[in-house]
């Protein structure tokens, strides 16, 4: 059997990288990184809604164990929190990370240094949580990070509100692309996250993120290699669009799509402002959700034990 080898090595080697890295940060001099287009100079001081410059910003980062298996394995998923974000979820549990940008800006020497040190502590994959604003920053960390070592897969773990041109970039980059799909209705999304757009920039997302990785393909021991793998939170209320969001990813992404259904919503944030949102999920909601994406033709659904049961 070939020995597993991320993806960038081989972009490194044919001296594509250098490139992605040039083209990233000429497109901050008019930020288009991600679908807001804010088009401010991020290169020289100005920031748009992600409220980010040109260098990396860090909340914090080590090993995670509570990420689904194919990613924990038996050492943990080496996550890296980048601070801030692209969306604006009034329920969002990581609130003080993203909307109140707890972190340090850092130099892309440190984080290439992050990656080696996770992956000296046994991590199988870097892990990038809320990369979407910092893909320039995360592609000029790498060639240091690979002169180090580097060698494990590399995450994308996003909020799904991505610019198409801008996963073009990490072609041959990212291993394993893990988005959100958080809504299906564009009116849900703009009370929830102030983008409308976002259900369409999800969709053309996925369907990039699936032509450059496929489906999800792990090794003799189920840890993960290379793939998508979706994550959908279930919504009290059917807020989500769960049934929507689970046969677009059947029909027009593949029946193998890894999907981890949800069920640990709770209210955070601003949510206690939206009346459906102010509530816990019920069990019920989420065996429902479950059963919609059997009933969608998923065949491969996260199936974890749950650290919390519900009435």
């Amino acid at each position: 059997m070939t020995p597993f080898e991320p993806a960038y090595l081989k972009t490194h080697r044919q001296g594509q990288l250098s490139a992605r890295i040039l083209k990233a940060f000429e497109i901050l001099l008019s930020c288009e990184i991600c679908p807001h287009r804010c088009r401010v100079d991020r290169r020289h001081g100005e920031v748009g809604l992600c409220r980010t410059g040109d260098k990396p910003v860090v909340a914090s980062f080590g090993p995670h164990f509570g990420e689904e298996d194919p990613l924990v394995g038996q050492h943990g998923s080496g996550t890296i929190f980048f601070s801030y974000c692209n969306l604006f979820c009034i329920f969002c549990q990581n609130w003080e990370i993203s909307h109140g940008g707890e972190g340090e800006e850092i130099d892309v020497e440190d984080l290439a240094a992050i990656m080696l040190r996770l992956q000296a502590q046994g991590c199988h994959n870097i892990n990038f949580v809320t990369p979407s604003h910092q893909v320039p920053m995360i592609l000029a960390a790498l060639p240091a990070a690979i002169a180090g070592g580097l060698r494990v897969p590399l995450v994308y773990n996003t909020g799904g509100y991505d610019a198409v041109p801008t996963l073009q970039l990490l072609d041959g980059i990212i291993d394993i692309y893990m988005p959100d799909f958080k809504f299906w209705d564009p009116a849900v999304a703009a009370q929830l996250c102030n983008a409308a757009d976002y259900p369409e920039m999800a969709r053309q997302a996925l369907k990039e993120m699936h032509r450059q990785v496929g489906d999800l393909v792990m090794d003799e021991q189920g840890v993960a290699q290379r793939g998508l793998l979706v994550r959908h939170l279930v919504l009290p209320d059917g807020l989500a669009g769960t049934k929507e969001i689970m046969e677009f990813l059947a029909k027009e992404i593949s029946p193998q799509t890894y999907v981890n259904v949800m069920g640990q919503y709770r209210p955070c944030g601003q949510a206690y402002q939206h009346p459906s949102l102010a509530k816990f999920l019920t069990g019920a909601e989420h065996r429902e959700a479950q059963e919609m994406a059997r009933q969608a033709g998923l065949l491969r659904l996260d199936r974890r034990e749950k650290l919390f049961r519900w009435l």
